[in-house]
């Protein structure tokens, strides 16, 4: 059975704010174990879900968002930022889904 752990393996080499790759880690962690979804639709549904409920904010937030558990030093530690999520981060992870659901 496949599982969202692949999809999250070699993280972006660039981030929006030192506070990304923090939740990218935590969604990974949380979302490792969890099976394929049947659609792309359903995954994009299920990685905005679990934004939401991480950051507390939906991925259509206009404004970055602070997360003090995300502050490990620099200007923007701790910073989210959602247009990172929207516009690189999520449709990475649709992209490598789908790239892996139809190989």
């Amino acid at each position: 059975m496949r599982t969202l752990k692949e999809i999250f393996e070699n993280p972006p080499e660039q981030w929006g704010l030192r506070g990304d790759p923090h939740l990218w880690d935590e969604m990974a962690r949380e979302l490792s174990a969890t099976p394929f979804p049947e659609t792309a639709y359903a995954l994009q549904e299920l990685l905005e879900s679990e934004f939401h409920r991480l950051v507390g904010v939906p991925v259509t937030h206009a404004e970055f968002v602070f997360l003090p558990k995300f502050d490990h030093g620099g200007m923007s530690g701790g910073g989210i930022a959602p247009e990172f999520w929207r516009e690189t981060g999520l449709p990475l992870l649709v992209d490598r889904y789908r790239a892996r659901k139809f190989s």
